[in-house]
C-alpha cells in the first residue's frame, strides 16, 4: 500500500493531521526567541599612553590629538572615543562590524608609528 493512498482514502485524517502540524508550526514560531535589540559586540582595540606630571589638556592636546589624528586613516574604522586623565590617556577605536581586529591591529600599529615623533619624549 502506498502512502499516499491513505491520505486520498482518508481525507479528514489528512486535514486533521494537516491542522496539528500547522498548530505546532504556529506556536514553536511564537515561542521563538527573538531580541528587538540583540547584543553585538563591536571590534575594539584600545590604546593606553602615559606622561607622567602631564594635566589632562596636555594629555589631549600633545598625546590623544597626535595618536588621533593617525588612526583616522584606519579603513573601517567607526568612532575613536579618548579618556584622558592626569599623566595618561585611553584611546578606543571601534571598528564595522565587518573589521576582523586581527587585521586591523597592524594599522593601529602602523598609525602609532606614524604618530611617535609627534609625541612628546619623555626619558
Amino acid at each position: 500500500m502506498n502512502i499516499s493512498t491513505v491520505f486520498i482514502k482518508k481525507p479528514i485524517m489528512t486535514v486533521l493531521l494537516v491542522l496539528t502540524v500547522l498548530a505546532f508550526g504556529v506556536t514553536a514560531y511564537f515561542r521563538l526567541p527573538i531580541s528587538d535589540l540583540p547584543s553585538v559586540d563591536s571590534p575594539v582595540i584600545t590604546i593606553n599612553a602615559y606622561l607622567p606630571g602631564a594635566s589632562p589638556e596636555t594629555m589631549a592636546s600633545a598625546v590623544a590629538s597626535p595618536i588621533e589624528n593617525e588612526c583616522m586613516q584606519i579603513p573601517g574604522l567607526e568612532t575613536i572615543i579618548s579618556n584622558n586623565t592626569e599623566g595618561s590617556t585611553q584611546i578606543t577605536l571601534t571598528f564595522d562590524l565587518s573589521t576582523n581586529v586581527d587585521l586591523a591591529a597592524p594599522d593601529v600599529q602602523a598609525a602609532l608609528s606614524r604618530a611617535q615623533g609627534k609625541l612628546p619624549y619623555t626619558s
